[in-house]
């Protein structure tokens, strides 16, 4: 899973999320960013509120959530998702000594790679490379 610094990162250099079951987050709050939620239509779900999308909590009860703007939530893209946004940029992901190695085209004619232990953090570097 891509740390919370990582996505931050994500949402600086401008990538978009735009919230569906089975995608996971966290509350950018400094109590929060340790609990990892993911949506569902039985837990959390997105709800449109005042031309707003919202994610609402349903049925927990052990924080007493109601609901968080999105501006509020940290996504935490998984590996197809990250994949998805490097597009057909992707050239080759190999298992190396180092960790995983992700290589993607910058433009034409000139590909460059990224290695991180973790397979989605490799892909999101990659991404933030673009």
């Amino acid at each position: 899973m891509i740390s919370v610094d990582l996505a931050r990162d994500l949402v600086g250099a401008g990538v978009l999320w735009a919230p569906a079951a089975g995608d996971r987050f966290v509350i950018d709050a400094q109590l929060l960013t340790g609990e990892v939620f993911w949506i569902s239509d039985l837990t959390v779900e997105v709800q449109t509120y005042r031309d707003q999308s919202l994610l609402g909590f349903n049925g927990t009860t052990e924080w007493a959530l109601d609901s968080v703007t999105l501006d509020q939530a940290l996504w935490l893209p998984r590996e197809d998702q990250l994949r998805e946004l490097l597009g057909d940029r992707l050239e080759a992901v190999r298992r190396t000594e180092a960790g995983w190695e992700v290589t993607y085209a910058v433009r034409p004619g000139y590909v460059q790679s990224v290695t991180d232990p973790d397979i989605e953090c490799a892909y999101a570097r990659a991404v933030l490379s673009l």
